[in-house]
């Protein structure tokens, strides 16, 4: 985690945020379009991400070059983190200073097997985005698609791009859904030895599963779990 700085400071590719890959720069132009304010674009940028890129827990693999924001696009689904390190690549692509940044959540609205795999309620390492917009920080999450959050009968994120977006207390029938319970705070890159290392210890049941190609359809065990 950084100290606060120029915000122009989080504005490079990296390994992770490899927004000058071809497949990312032409996803960031045809999300684009002729969008040239910034909140516009980050906007664009963010249902993008959100409804473009399918929410897959169980796509946890633990292997770097599933955390690049090329591969996420290459593979059309991914978990919160890999997510948040797209939109984070394609922000900074777009000309928006962004970070990535990491919460630990109590989620109330799983599945009765994910929650057999991941050891419990608590989900380490949950990603979202904080992008510089109008002279200040403001957050995004684009985890959830659309699809998914009707499944789960849960509010979609919204975003505006001056309004912190973060996850709902409670869903569409007022029962718990996401509870904070520890902040990790944002980073000028994506941490995957930190991370990868908490989701062994905390999550091997998951981890696991999907190094052993263990599929899963999370909407479906929704809908059977209702």
């Amino acid at each position: 985690m950084r100290k606060e700085t120029d915000p122009q400071d989080f504005l490079a590719p990296s390994y992770y945020f490899d927004f000058e890959h071809p497949r990312v720069r032409a996803f960031i132009e045809e999300s684009l379009g002729d969008a040239v304010d910034p909140v516009e674009r980050a906007v664009k940028l963010y249902y993008a991400v959100r409804d473009g890129i399918r929410y897959d827990p169980y796509r946890f693999y633990m292997r770097r070059e599933y955390f690049t924001a090329s591969r996420t696009l290459i593979e059309g689904a991914a978990y919160c983190v890999p997510k948040a390190n797209l939109l984070t690549a394609v922000a900074r692509g777009a000309g928006i200073p962004a970070r990535v940044g990491f919460a630990d959540v109590r989620n109330h609205l799983s599945t009765e097997r994910l929650r057999q795999l991941v050891g419990g309620d608590v989900y380490r390492w949950h990603g979202y985005v904080a992008m510089y917009l109008e002279g200040r920080w403001v957050k995004a999450t684009p985890a959830f698609n659309l699809q998914m959050c009707e499944r789960f009968d849960v509010h979609p994120l919204e975003f505006d791009g001056r309004a912190d977006s973060l996850m709902h207390p409670y869903n569409a029938r007022d029962e718990r859904h996401m509870e904070y319970v520890k902040e990790r705070g944002t980073f000028d890159d994506f941490p995957f030895e930190a991370l990868v290392a908490d989701m062994w210890k905390h999550h091997p049941g998951l981890v696991e599963a999907a190094e052993a190609d263990l599929k899963g359809d999370f909407e479906h065990e929704a809908m059977v779990d209702r």
